[in-house]
């Protein structure tokens, strides 16, 4: 190789990098699938060379390059050149240049058949390898080779390339291609003898400064292992935060194209071949195990198309619970001092829910009920102490007809409030935490009576309203509700505002996943709890104290509760409740057998419960109360009743779960003193519960 050529390639760089275009696209037109990426990055390569070039200007040049400028013929330029490019001698390559007297700039011709370049100043004292120098081309034809100008001096800039074009002829040879990428390696690593010399590496372990968590780090990796095209330098480390030079890239995308060109010739094939053969035989090993997939997945298929044509509705889900109840009195007296009825019941709850939700986070409910299981209160007891919540109520009457029960619809409002809407039996477990997780499952699981499946202040409000539940952070929430009694009624005394109603404000806080507490306020007016002493429900039980009326007493009342549960372990928690009510007699009623005058109530309620979840089995959970039912402690005139003893309520239960579905609960509940009377004898109901979820 001439002296020529050597330094012409070495202090090109545009030179360098066209040469590095045109065996890229050689190689993209052999095998355009593997190495686009690679004609793809030599093409930037080329652009950027080009462009910085530009700004560049040649150093005045020595008496050895100028000698030799005017010293060669065109023939020695045709033979080195020749000699350089043997490999080329079927791909044109044009690199034209709009050449201009005043700055030397020579338009650059290179044709088919004869390339020549013209060497570019070059400075004796500055390491080769560093130099970076514009390129001045010759101007050469396709008929007559090209003399080296003779207007370069050492004053005079070198020209500057500014348009580098490319073909690929469908001729050109892999073996030249190859030839040309070694010769680039070669000059592009010749003549750096500094200490920051790369060494091949062969594993990224082997490069001390990078690290698995290094954002490239896999990039590298693959690189390194796989195809063998990364060098790091002699003291191990790879410095992946220095700037490379061109020389550095030139170098490494060649050593990445020879790995790709030599795939491309079989190795890579190979592997390919290796992979198909392993997949084969899994398959075949497999196959049994395949077919058995597939058939169950072609019978999951056809039974998610059957569920999808016959299915009820696309929105809407339907679950129920059904509840056998099998009930009786063992032993003593009712609220009049008589021995209460012992008949044994056997009845139902059937409850069918329809959740809609047409967004994925709202919820339209529509509960269709029927119960046959008739109240202790209106038949045995005489008094709403001890009352089931499963059957049909205090003081009311059984039936098996189907209604209309719950009826809401709940949403979203923003990211931490929720709006439910009730049009029908809407109650406060719909809006409001009533802390008491083990025994408030509303008939179905849990406590057995009305008083113990939540603190009595909450039956105080119920029917038709808007309520709307807001999460400060995790730890608060407030709970607000109006509910109207008689909502859907326009006559007078009734509707939204007008008849009877319930407004409960309430904080639950939650200082841990293993406690919650609860702060209640409920405003009502012509509402009684359902619960307790005939005293504390004397708006609708003016009949017990001798007051014949068909009319209704009006009543107002404020009610405070405390409500508290604390797990404290895994099978074992415990919680209460105390609640106040100031019930207001708002004026006075004359009956034919005596009257009442306006006055106030003040009544008392409480509970302890102790709940053991899990007991003997996972689902399980048997749970004790202490408490006493609503009690009127006081009264502000003779004519309001007032309790004179205290009657207490003990319950025990134990759920029993014999699937996901099935639950058997048998119970006990204890009266003492019914109706806060201690002339009355204790009463014991006994209660077995059967409940069936779907």
């Amino acid at each position: 190789m001439s002296k020529f050529l050597w330094k012409g390639l070495l202090v090109s760089p545009a030179v360098l990098a066209a040469s590095l275009v045109v065996s890229s696209t050689a190689l993209a037109a052999e095998q355009p699938v593997e190495i686009a990426a690679a004609a793809q990055a030599n093409l930037q390569l080329a652009g950027a060379a080009t462009e910085a070039a530009k700004p560049e200007t040649a150093k005045p040049e020595t008496a050895e390059p100028a000698s030799l400028a005017s010293n060669l013929t065109a023939e020695t330029i045709e033979k080195e050149s020749a000699n350089l490019y043997d490999g080329f001698a079927n791909e044109p390559i044009a690199v034209a240049e709009q050449a201009k007297a005043p700055s030397n700039a020579v338009a650059a011709d290179l044709s088919e058949t004869k390339p020549a370049v013209a060497p570019a100043n070059l400075s004796a004292e500055e390491p080769v390898a560093e130099q970076i120098p514009a390129v001045a081309p010759a101007d050469l034809s396709e008929t007559q080779p090209a003399v080296a100008p003779d207007n370069l001096n050492a004053e005079k800039a070198a020209a500057q390339p500014q348009q580098i074009s490319q073909s690929t002829h469908p001729s050109a040879q892999p073996q030249a291609e190859s030839n040309v990428l070694e010769q680039i390696n070669e000059y592009s690593t010749e003549g750096s003898d500094s200490a920051d010399a790369v060494g091949q590496v062969t594993s990224v372990s082997q490069l001390s400064d990078v690290r698995p968590t290094d954002w490239a780090f896999q990039a590298l990796q693959s690189l390194v292992e796989r195809y063998g095209c990364i060098a790091g330098y002699p003291d191990g480390s790879f410095r992946g935060n220095r700037a490379m030079t061109r020389y550095e890239f030139a170098a490494g995308l060649n050593a990445c194209l020879d790995k790709v060109s030599q795939f491309i010739q079989g190795s890579r094939n190979r592997v390919m071949r290796e992979d198909l053969a392993s997949m084969q035989r899994l398959q075949e090993e497999f196959a049994a195990e395949l077919a058995t997939l597939r058939g169950r997945v072609d019978v999951l298929e056809a039974r998610a198309s059957e569920l999808e044509a016959n299915q009820f509705s696309t929105t809407t889900k339907l679950n129920g619970e059904v509840i056998f109840g099998l009930t009786g009195i063992a032993r003593g007296d009712d609220a009049e001092g008589r021995e209460a009825d012992k008949t044994t019941a056997f009845g139902s709850r059937v409850r069918l829910n329809f959740d809609t939700s047409f967004s994925g986070k709202d919820l339209l409910r529509t509960r269709l009920q029927v119960l046959n299981l008739g109240s202790f209160s209106t038949n045995n007891t005489k008094t709403a102490e001890g009352e089931l919540r499963f059957n049909a109520g205090p003081f009311a009457e059984a039936s098996n007809t189907v209604g209309l029960d719950a009826l809401l619809y709940q949403f979203p409002l923003g990211k931490n409030t929720t709006v439910i809407l009730e049009a029908n039996a809407g109650a406060a477990d719909d809006f409001a935490n009533t802390v008491n997780p083990y025994f408030d499952g509303d008939g179905g699981y849990g406590a057995l009576s009305n008083f113990g499946t939540r603190n009595p202040i909450y039956y105080l409000t119920a029917g038709s309203g808007i309520a709307l539940r807001h999460q400060f952070g995790e730890k608060l929430e407030l709970s607000l509700g109006y509910l109207a009694g008689n909502a859907a009624s326009p006559t007078q005394g009734n509707g939204l505002f007008n008849g009877s109603y319930g407004g409960l404000a309430q904080l639950t806080f939650k200082p841990s996943e293993r406690m919650v507490l609860g702060l209640t306020y409920v405003n009502s007016y012509n509402f009684v709890t359902g619960t307790g002493s005939n005293a504390s429900n004397f708006p609708v039980r003016l009949g017990s104290f001798g007051l014949d009326s068909d009319s209704n007493l009006p009543v107002s009342s404020n009610s405070y509760g405390a409500q508290a549960s604390w797990l404290l372990n895994r099978g074992f928690a415990i919680g209460g409740w105390a609640g106040y009510t100031n019930q207001r007699i708002l004026s006075n009623l004359a009956t034919p057998t005596g009257s009442v005058q306006r006055g106030d109530q003040k009544i008392w309620n409480w509970a302890v419960t102790l709940a053991f979840p899990d007991l003997l089995k996972e689902g399980n959970v048997a749970g004790i109360l202490v408490g006493m039912e609503p009690r009127v402690t006081s009264s502000t005139n003779r004519t309001l009743p007032e309790d004179k003893d205290t009657s207490l309520h003990v319950e025990g239960f134990y759920q029993f779960k014999l699937s996901d579905n099935i639950s058997i609960t048998p119970g006990l509940i204890w009266l003492t003193a019914p109706d806060h009377n201690k002339n009355n004898s204790d009463l014991l109901i006994g209660v077995v519960r059967t409940t069936f979820t779907f």
